[in-house]
């Protein structure tokens, strides 16, 4: 047979476990990159999120691992690579209309209103909702009960405590029913009985099928909560696995956890 008439070798297309386990991601980012004055300071970075599952995200400062996860909240746009949402591509999207399909966000910094009631705290989320009024005050009692804020629904906001605080700032973002929630530093500036009570929290939503991306710089109690880690090292993905894997990592403890670290 004449050469430049052979039939092309295509590649098979993936089989159905492989198939399926691309559509059940519900966030996927593939090669991120980011250069700031000519620095590269995200290099590459592929990462994925599926429905029923809490996915940390951690390296050293300066490693690249903000600016990673700002690329998927949607706070700076990458130099290259993708950000998807259940397989649809969002790299451009502002935050808000990643909201619209499904992205909650938890930010770092205070997101409540310190002299509204913990349910007026609610409604002024629930208020940018298309819902009728009785609609918002379902809605309003379903939250309130989910995250057990029922009792203090009438309390302004600064008369919580930090691990009350942070549970009403989860129900915010919880608000618009998200599928997938990303979570900023969530064990900030709370005490350990607070951490625990976060941790249970965002268990509860893991069962309910939420996908959860979470970065803390309180490594040991993120990797207790999480499903999987990436761990990111000069702007690149040096480990993806298991938390348990990950703390006998020897590189691991080498550039990031240290020798002695122990869950």
């Amino acid at each position: 047979m004449d050469p430049q008439t052979q039939p092309v070798m295509r590649k098979p297309p993936p089989g159905p476990a492989v198939a399926n386990a691309v559509e059940e991601r519900l966030l996927a980012t593939d090669k991120l990159v980011k250069e700031y004055r000519h620095r590269r300071v995200v290099n590459g970075v592929s990462l994925s999120v599926g429905p029923g599952e809490i996915v940390g995200l951690l390296g050293p400062n300066g490693a690249g691992k903000t600016t990673t996860f700002n690329m998927v909240v949607g706070v700076i746009k990458p130099d290259g690579g993708l950000v998807k949402f259940q397989g649809r591509e969002i790299t451009r999207l502002a935050m808000h209309q990643r909201a619209r399909l499904g992205i909650g966000y938890l930010t770092q910094e205070p997101s409540i209103f310190r002299k509204l009631s913990v349910e007026q705290n609610i409604l002024a989320i629930l208020e940018t909702c298309r819902l009728k009024r009785a609609e918002r005050a379902v809605r309003l009692k379903y939250l309130l009960e989910e995250l057990d804020l029922g009792r203090l629904a009438k309390s302004k906001a600064y008369t919580l405590s930090g691990g009350e605080k942070r549970r009403l700032e989860i129900t915010r973002a919880l608000v618009t029913s998200p599928k997938l929630l990303l979570l900023d530093e969530p064990f900030s500036g709370i005490d350990p009985i607070a951490v625990y009570e976060v941790q249970k929290i965002v268990r509860r939503l893991r069962e309910r099928g939420l996908g959860i991306l979470i970065t803390d710089h309180n490594v040991r109690e993120t990797l207790k909560l999480v499903d999987r880690a990436y761990l990111i090292h000069q702007g690149e993905v040096v480990y993806e696995g298991a938390a348990e894997q990950l703390v006998n990592d020897p590189r691991a403890r080498e550039i990031y956890l240290g020798p002695d670290f122990n869950l």
